[in-house]
């Protein structure tokens, strides 16, 4: 029971690469339209577009919150096969989140319109532009809140190919954004902020459709039921907190690097957090694919079969952003040129530190899987998050007695870091029969050794061989660390019978393509 069957190994592969294809659609498109969009708007109006809609993004705490709680107890019931509960848990949820939306609807209008009008550095006479993108993110929000329960079926039921199918027609409609932005004759920034919400709402329109025609318990039903409602707001309570910390930790600093610097350090964050993101969600598909796998395992207390999957997604995530994250750290200042042409000052440094705190974040996603299906979430939300908080007021003293942003990103690298090991701890203490020996042994040292000896060889060869900056310069430095990363990974990171089920089926496809 312990061990992962082919089937389960075969559905987690497939999804991961439905995934994966969806996250190249977006990762392409948004390189290229990223560039567009920074190109016709300009650094100040880029930067405007990332704060103000930040204010809400700032509010959505409440959001990310109930759709991770959403999750956890759709899978956890579709693990258990209890149709009834499982229905019952879906409307319950989206009767909360409608609930969540109003909350968020009549804090943005009034707390966050007064932040706006009140505190916000805005360049003269953008203003008007200011207040539509802000009421038009206001209007998003509102409608995508609602749409988590609908995305948590969708992962319960592992239906990672819809998600790729659907990005085709969303990678289609961020282009068609980009023409009618360059073509149209009127504000850029009020544009761009129409046609984002116009598309936005589109597509929620479009899984929610889905998931109505296909899946029984998407039909919404009135439940008013404590026995469902109180383990969602149980869960989401602590969850809350950790969210709403990590989310006034985001856009807090962007606010805080506003008032000392303007909105052209805005924009720089706002490239950094654009690759930052890009990147993450490399092992951000690896961890989707595995979650419901994890939580149904939980579910079945299956906990060796769950340890299991945590160890191996864990380095297979970890590996294949550091794939990407490696050359990129090395050749980060051409990158970006090679992206934006104009990198707004600021930007290869934050760029830099965020590919760093990537790597922890990715690791980190595992360990809070396996403490979410746990359902014992009060201790990650109140120590994580009151760090989140505690350390605003540590940056803004850094900023005001002298120090610059590059001290205040160094010092959110450690508490990503610090995460790590506090969270490793926690899910130790909610599942006591977990493995944390195997998780180290197996996972964590392993693919630290990996990623250091990675960077320092190939650091090396760079300052050896003198590679230039050019294109020529980059697909050397990436194959020298993808040949580094991949043979380390093998000998080090892999045990023995993992070396032998790769080296076998390696073998048999060599085999088939001598055949032919």
């Amino acid at each position: 029971m312990s061990e992962p069957t082919p089937s389960t190994n075969r559905r987690i592969a497939r999804n991961a690469v439905m995934l994966y294809i969806r996250m190249g659609l977006s990762m392409i498109v948004g390189l290229y339209t990223s560039r567009v969009v920074l190109a016709t708007l300009g650094v100040s109006d880029y930067g405007i577009y990332g704060v103000v809609g930040g204010i809400v993004g700032m509010m959505g705490f409440l959001n990310a919150s109930m759709a991770g709680a959403t999750s956890r107890f759709i899978t956890f019931e579709l693990g258990r096969g209890d149709e009834e509960r499982l229905r019952k848990t879906f409307s319950s949820a989206l009767i909360v989140h409608i609930g969540i939306s109003l909350v968020i609807l009549l804090l943005a209008e009034t707390v966050g319109l007064w932040f706006l009008e009140n505190k916000l550095v805005i360049p003269e006479g953008r203003m008007d532009a200011a207040r539509w993108v802000y009421q038009l993110s206001i209007l998003s929000a509102v409608i995508s809140i609602p749409q988590a329960p609908y995305s948590a079926v969708l992962i319960a039921h592992e239906k990672m190919d819809i998600y790729a199918y659907f990005e085709l027609l969303n990678v289609g409609l961020k282009l068609l954004i980009v023409y009618l932005l360059q073509i149209g004759d009127f504000d850029k920034l009020i544009l761009y902020a129409v046609l984002t919400f116009a598309v936005s709402v589109f597509m929620i329109m479009l899984y929610r459709v889905y998931c109505i025609r296909h899946y029984s318990e998407a039909r919404f039903r009135w439940i008013w039921d404590k026995t469902y409602l109180r383990p969602l707001l149980s869960f989401s309570g602590w969850d809350l907190y950790g969210n709403f910390s990590f989310s006034v930790r985001q856009q807090g600093s962007q606010f805080i690097l506003n008032n000392f610097y303007g909105t052209i350090i805005n924009a720089a964050s706002g490239v950094a957090a654009t690759v930052q993101g890009i990147l993450l969600s490399l092992c951000s598909n690896v961890t989707t694919a595995f979650k419901p796998a994890i939580i149904k395992k939980y579910a079945a207390n299956d906990i060796v079969g769950m340890n299991k999957m945590i160890c191996f997604g864990s380095k297979l995530s970890f590996l294949l952003l550091l794939f990407f994250t490696l050359p990129i750290l090395f050749k980060t200042e051409y990158v970006l040129q090679l992206w934006l042409k104009n990198v707004p000052d600021g930007a290869v440094f934050m760029t830099k530190m965020s590919l760093l705190m990537n790597l922890f974040s990715c690791y980190n996603g595992f360990i809070i899987i396996g403490i979410h299906a746990s359902g014992k979430v009060a201790m990650v939300g109140f120590i994580c998050g009151t760090i989140y908080i505690l350390s605003l007021p540590v940056m803004y003293l850094l900023l005001h007695y002298g120090f610059t942003y590059r001290e205040c990103y160094l010092l959110f690298v450690l508490i990503a870091a610090l995460f790590c090991f506090i969270d490793i701890a926690i899910l130790k203490h909610n599942i006591r029969s977990f493995s944390i020996t195997r998780l180290l042994k197996s996972s964590l040292l392993p693919m630290t050794v990996v990623s250091m000896a990675s960077y320092v060889i190939v650091g090396a060869l760079c300052n050896i061989t003198y590679i230039s900056d050019g294109i020529i310069g980059l697909l050397i430095c990436s194959l020298m660390s993808w040949t580094s990363l991949f043979v380390l990974f093998y000998f080090i990171a892999l045990n023995g019978d993992e070396r032998k089920r790769i080296s076998g089926k390696l073998s048999a496809i060599c085999s088939r393509l001598g055949k032919r």
